[in-house]
């Protein structure tokens, strides 16, 4: 039973976080300030978009960087 719970964790986590813990927090950090956004009655639809596209360049630009040797 502990190994079939293990493997789902794991299954999830590199599902979810993958190769970039950066970009999964920055999108549940998105997730949460839209829920608190509409908690307060605000019209928060625009700020996921807005968060995948800022995450999105910043992850490229971290890819594409060139490497210091």
């Amino acid at each position: 039973m502990t190994r079939l719970l293990v493997g789902f964790v794991r299954f999830w986590w590199d599902f979810i976080v993958g190769d970039d813990w950066m970009v999964a927090c920055g999108i549940a950090a998105a997730l949460a300030g839209t829920a608190l956004l509409a908690h307060h009655g605000t019209n928060a639809w625009w700020l996921m978009p807005v968060a995948a596209l800022v995450l999105l360049g910043f992850s490229l630009r971290r890819a594409t960087r060139p490497r210091r040797r």
